[in-house]
């Protein structure tokens, strides 16, 4: 068996080890998946198109776009360039939405899993923002781990198999998010994403 330790070593020697040292090595576990869930995930995770930000009314859009000022500052300093910046932030807020998470959280997990870092491979083989598995791309996507390095398709996933976690827990956001990192029922994972996640906590102090 090949040790860490090893792994590392030649990572070292191929130039990778930034890459594998900054993620945070999740491993969400391939398991059975009834023939309806896994239409209802394909679903979910199908029509990437580009993200359409709606609002309900101009307040809600204001809102918005105070929440993207305030993030777009705390992230400035893992994320310099703007451009690159209010996009991911767009497009997190965006598929946060979709897939009925608080935005918070989902950087939260980012934090921990990638630190920000678009191309971050761990150890496990979990690749990009989200650290995502690549045997999801075969599950219910499809089938090319490439494209988790593009930065809506990792979110996207991400986000989906956060809230398959959730559900599965039935609400349960201790165990989902365990869950997501293959250690359920251990708190180091679930309380390092709560701990980061209060960065990330926002409220509009004009409503």
């Amino acid at each position: 068996m090949i040790s860490r330790r090893s792994c590392l070593r030649a990572a070292a020697g191929a130039g990778l080890l930034p890459l594998l040292s900054s993620a945070h090595a999740g491993r969400q576990l391939e398991e059975p998946l009834a023939d309806s869930v896994r239409s209802a995930l394909s679903s979910a995770i199908a029509n990437a198109a580009p993200p359409m930000l709606e609002f309900a009314s101009t307040e809600a859009r204001l809102a918005h776009l105070r929440w993207l000022q305030a993030m777009s500052v705390r992230l400035a300093r893992r994320m310099p360039d703007f451009n690159e910046r209010k996009e991911f932030l767009q497009t997190l807020w965006y598929e946060s939405r979709r897939a009925g998470l608080d935005a918070g959280l989902v950087l939260g997990l980012v934090q921990v899993e990638s630190a920000f870092r678009k191309f971050a491979v761990s150890i496990a083989g979990a690749r990009g923002y989200m650290q995502v598995m690549p045997f999801w791309t075969r599950v219910i996507g499809n089938g090319d781990p490439g494209t988790l390095f593009h930065m809506q398709t990792n979110l996207r996933f991400g986000c989906v198999i956060l809230r398959h976690y959730i559900d599965r827990e039935a609400g349960d956001l201790f165990l989902a998010l365990g869950r997501y990192n293959g250690s359920r029922g251990k708190p180091q994972y679930p309380n390092a994403v709560f701990a980061a996640s209060r960065h990330w906590a926002w409220r509009d102090d004009r409503n």
